[in-house]
């Protein structure tokens, strides 16, 4: 198999077989001819201002991941969403990540990785802008889901040519550093979202949105004065495997979603799941039959890319999920404003910040088998003993396992991304990042909609036979504990006036139980990782 890489620069058109990605900061032929010829246009400081652009523009898209988490709850009620539409603003962006970051990938090798840099920034920029617009009444919901997917279809095509930028500006013996300084700078911004959220939702949770034009304007001036050239390789896009992959995607996490409100017998359900499933399945099949397919399957034969991903799917269920959950109870357990729920969060972080460079320096030492193992056994414990102390309201309680659950993801998360990589067959850094970008954030918009699930669900139950048990009629009791669950107030009339001063309390202790059902799903999800990363060979370095 070959590819054709054209530079707008020269005349010379070279065709060269695809080369392995090898150990950190090599590549194959390829990788190595196109980053010479970048390396040489990049020269001097070119590099650092191409590196700083493209941080400045991937940090709008991991922000986003956690800013609206906090916002959600002002954003719910006065936008009268239900609480299902409201997890849709969070997961919508998330779910359209996923499904189009493989297909962003081969663009910015198609079509040019500076091209889709400019394109991704600006779509970001004008989709955030009409999210801030959201109109209230019924096209609300449509209006702010609809334009987050927008939001979402334009980071996944931003992110990986930003990276395809920063692997190309710099020459091989700089590329480690540079790597490791985007990794952990665009990481470590997911701690900036609660806290951001918080401070601008005290003013309108619309600047949520609009604070990612100042520096998406900002962005593409640093990359306009970067002089990034414009490289292309003439290769087939897989428009068909695109469309069954986000399809598939979908239609799962649809199903999930769903699941609350369309009930676990409603044939709706099970048929989103399982035709989703069966796309996700039917897109392997035609991958592996596809002469420039959207995704080398056969990246897939090395046992250590595998290990990496399933660890890296597991944590990401339980890690950008955390923000939506905790911030919710936060708020509505705790009595927290916006504010202090980012600083709640902030916790998280603390303990996530420094395990997630002791975690790289483990990586460098000794591979990454340890970091998985040791970060995988510390967040599972750190959100099961989390869950055991939800009903001490208040953060004495509960910091020090917010820091043990921050600290284990912070561990694993580098380390496995970073490996993932580096150890991927006859692939592109593009391509490669495609696909673990693709497992990160499907599993984190999957472990919003089975664990919004959960909360609903257990919610549901425990409001009803608390209600019962104050004396309010069962199919009473079904109504406002349905109501509430889903995010609404009571209906006039629906909440007998014996039991209206009581209904507070009520909701603030049954939504602290659902919590626990949802943090003791995180820990099975890091459980479940540690098993994989045990997996990992032992002396696979």
């Amino acid at each position: 198999m070959s590819t054709t890489e054209t530079v707008p620069s020269s005349t010379l058109t070279t065709t060269t077989p695809v080369g392995p990605v090898g150990p950190v900061g090599r590549v194959g032929p390829v990788g190595a001819t196109l980053a010479g010829q970048l390396a040489g246009q990049l020269a001097g400081h070119r590099k650092h201002l191409a590196l700083v652009a493209m941080l400045f523009a991937v940090s709008m898209t991991f922000i986003d991941q956690t800013i609206v988490a906090i916002a959600s709850p002002s954003i719910q009620s006065q936008l009268d969403l239900s609480r299902t539409g409201t997890q849709w603003v969070v997961n919508a962006y998330l779910l359209a990540l996923a499904a189009t970051f493989a297909l962003g990938g081969r663009l910015a090798d198609v079509i040019g990785s500076r091209r889709m840099v400019l394109l991704g920034i600006s779509g970001f920029a004008v989709t955030s802008a009409l999210c801030g617009l959201t109109p209230h009444g019924h096209l609300a919901e449509p209006w702010i889901v609809g334009f987050r997917i927008l939001q979402g279809i334009s980071g996944a095509l931003m992110i990986p040519a930003a990276l395809a930028v920063v692997v190309a500006a710099f020459p091989v013996a700089e590329r480690g550093r540079a790597l490791a300084l985007f990794f952990g700078v665009s990481g470590g911004l997911t701690a900036v979202g609660p806290i951001a959220g918080g401070y601008l939702t005290q003013w309108t949770w619309r600047a949520i949105f609009w604070i990612n034009i100042p520096i998406a304007i900002l962005a593409l001036v640093l990359t306009a004065c970067a002089g990034i050239p414009s490289v292309r390789r003439a290769e087939r896009i897989d428009l068909r495997g695109a469309a069954l992959v986000a399809l598939g995607m979908g239609l799962s996490v649809l199903g999930f979603e769903q699941a609350a409100v369309w009930g676990w017998r409603s044939p709706l359900t099970w048929g989103s799941l399982v035709a989703g499933v069966a796309v996700l399945a039917v897109f392997a099949a035609v991958e592996l039959r596809t002469k420039s397919p959207l995704v080398r399957l056969r990246i897939f034969a090395a046992r250590e890319f595998v290990v990496d991903n399933l660890v890296l799917f597991l944590a990401m269920v339980a890690f950008v999920p955390t923000f939506f959950f905790a911030s919710v109870y936060a708020q509505v357990s705790l009595g927290y404003d916006a504010n202090r729920a980012g600083l709640y969060l902030l916790m998280f972080f603390g303990g996530f910040a420094p395990a997630a460079q002791l975690g790289g320096r483990m990586l460098d030492r000794s591979g990454a088998r340890r970091p998985m193992v040791l970060g995988s056994a510390l967040g599972a414990t750190g959100f099961a003993l989390w869950a055991q102390h939800l009903h001490e309201y208040s953060l004495g309680a509960q910091w020090p396992y917010l820091l043990m659950a921050g600290a284990g993801i912070g561990l694993l998360l580098g380390p496995a991304s970073t490996d993932a990589v580096n150890r991927a067959i006859d692939a592109s850094y593009g391509e490669v990042t495609g696909i673990t970008q693709t497992v990160r954030n499907y599993a984190s918009s999957l472990g919003l909609a089975v664990l919004g699930t959960v909360l609903t669900t257990v919610l549901t139950g425990h409001l009803t036979s608390s209600l019962v048990g104050l004396g309010v009629p069962h199919s009473q009791a079904a109504q406002i504990a349905g109501d509430a669950a889903r995010g609404g107030s009571p209906r006039p009339g629906s909440t007998p006036p014996a039991i209206a001063d009581h209904l507070h309390a009520v909701v603030v202790h049954d939504f602290a139980t659902a919590t626990q059902g949802v943090l003791y799903g995180m820990a099975i999800a890091l459980g479940l990782a540690l098993l994989a990363a045990l997996r990992y060979p032992r002396r696979s370095h």
